[in-house]
């Protein structure tokens, strides 16, 4: 829910701030300074919330807590690189393919009730599910419209 509130909060006040400094409205790019904002939020959760971010995923995984930082580190990346527009199809497929990719720790933490923020399995559970697989899928079709989408810059 946090990410969404950012990104949401972010958005309309990227807007509103492009609108005042530019005298038109640049949905495009308030949208891809909300998802970076958006990714710098969520990357902060890996550094503060590691043992519950390790939770999240099956035990059989490997370097599961270095799987944390390491996606932490790539969330602010991502961030970055989404803001220079060089970079920032690439990127945009990426994050594309990362948020697939993430989804099934989501579900697998869901499943075990964990709380990554308390680092226990008194969380939400499966109904959780029912906004994150949303979620999820927001983020992509986001991430496409901003940064794919109709302008390829």
């Amino acid at each position: 829910m946090k990410p969404l509130i950012v990104l949401l909060s972010v958005f309309v006040i990227a807007l509103l701030a492009i609108r005042f400094l530019r005298k038109k409205f640049d949905f495009r790019l308030a949208g891809i300074i909300a998802i970076s904002a958006m990714l710098i939020f969520t990357s902060i959760g890996h550094f503060m919330y590691t043992d519950g971010m390790t939770m999240m995923m099956p035990d059989f995984v490997p370097f599961r807590r270095e799987l944390v930082y390491v996606t932490g580190v790539i969330e602010i990346v991502a961030a970055v690189a989404l803001l220079i527009p060089k970079f920032r199809r690439e990127t945009a497929w990426f994050l594309i393919l990362f948020f697939v990719l993430l989804l099934p720790a989501n579900i697998h933490a869901a499943i075990r009730h964990v709380d990554y923020q308390n680092a226990n399995l008194n969380g939400p559970g499966p109904e959780y599910l029912w906004f994150r697989v949303p979620l999820q899928v927001l983020f992509i079709v986001w991430v496409y419209f901003s940064c794919i989408g109709r302008d390829k810059t």
